[in-house]
């Protein structure tokens, strides 16, 4: 099909536009990376744009020296993992029960997330509750009060909804239950959906701050991006073994940006495998046919 002039220069203005854009999301993260890997002359003289100057790995060898990142990072790992595995075994659970038009009572329940979606609960209400529970200072205190994302959950329910009826109640026939029919048809159909939920989910497990600071105060259950505010707000790069040499040698914000680069890029590594399923996930689901 033969696109108009009108059409063309339309898609080269969104083309143009969008590419900005991009840039004006790509570039700060160069800009941070350069910092990372050039010496404290160079940054504090403002010579650093977006290709190191004078490149070192000190910053590196700083954070990576520092036991408290590490315990950061197994904690942020931990959550990260066990966080999204909770959410995505309720939230899929959930979602096929509400999707099916046989189950009593799935609109009022359906209203009562909804309410949670709009409303949601104060901080004193949860932090007695979590207290209550005996879950301050635990890992779990980040990862079961927040098993099911509402707006998740309706996404999740979207793609369900979209599934044949006629598949169902084959399996149903040949006398599969609900959890085998669920087990054996329904999640192996449902990959771009869980791979949506998965990547939506760590994210927010990987960058849980607030929670964290509410639930925890032993520092030796604190995520990794606890450990990163302190670093980034007042210079505790804690303590490490380097020479006071490399120290001198080194600036406080090419530590902080060699920090941010550690904690940021588990997650950008992990996103490029998923990406055609988030993106094919978050368009079937979008929809109710």
């Amino acid at each position: 099909m033969l696109m108009t002039r009108g059409q063309k220069i339309f898609n080269w203005i969104n083309i143009a536009a969008l590419g900005v854009l991009g840039l004006t999301m790509v570039l700060p993260i160069i800009h941070i990376i350069a910092q990372s890997f050039s010496s404290s002359v160079a940054i504090n003289a403002g010579d650093v744009s977006f290709w190191p100057v004078d490149f070192t790995l000190g910053n590196y060898k700083i954070i990576l020296k520092d036991t408290t990142i590490w315990t950061g990072f197994r904690n942020s790992v931990i959550l990260t993992v066990g966080g999204t595995l909770i959410n995505l075994a309720m939230t899929s659970t959930l979602a096929y029960a509400l999707s099916r038009p046989e189950y009593l009572y799935r609109k009022a329940v359906l209203l009562m997330i909804m309410f949670t979606l709009i409303f949601s609960a104060p901080l004193i209400p949860n932090y007695l509750l979590v207290k209550q529970l005996g879950l301050l200072n635990t890992l779990w205190a980040l990862m079961l009060p927040m098993a099911i994302s509402a707006f998740n959950l309706f996404v999740m329910r979207s793609f369900f909804l979209n599934l044949p009826n006629e598949l169902l109640d084959s399996a149903k026939i040949d006398g599969a239950g609900e959890f085998r029919t669920m087990w054996s048809i329904v999640l192996p159909l449902s990959k771009p959906a869980m791979a949506t939920m998965s990547i939506m989910y760590a994210v927010a497990h990987w960058n849980r701050y607030a929670e964290a600071v509410y639930y925890i105060s032993n520092r030796h259950w604190i995520p990794l991006q606890v450990r990163l505010r302190e670093i980034v707000f007042t210079d505790n790069f804690g303590q490490s073994d380097v020479s006071s040499e490399l120290l001198m040698f080194l600036s406080p914000e090419g530590i902080k940006m060699a920090v941010i680069v550690v904690a940021t890029l588990p997650i950008m590594l992990v996103y490029p495998f998923l990406q055609k399923h988030f993106i094919q996930g978050m368009m079937v689901g979008a929809v109710k046919s």
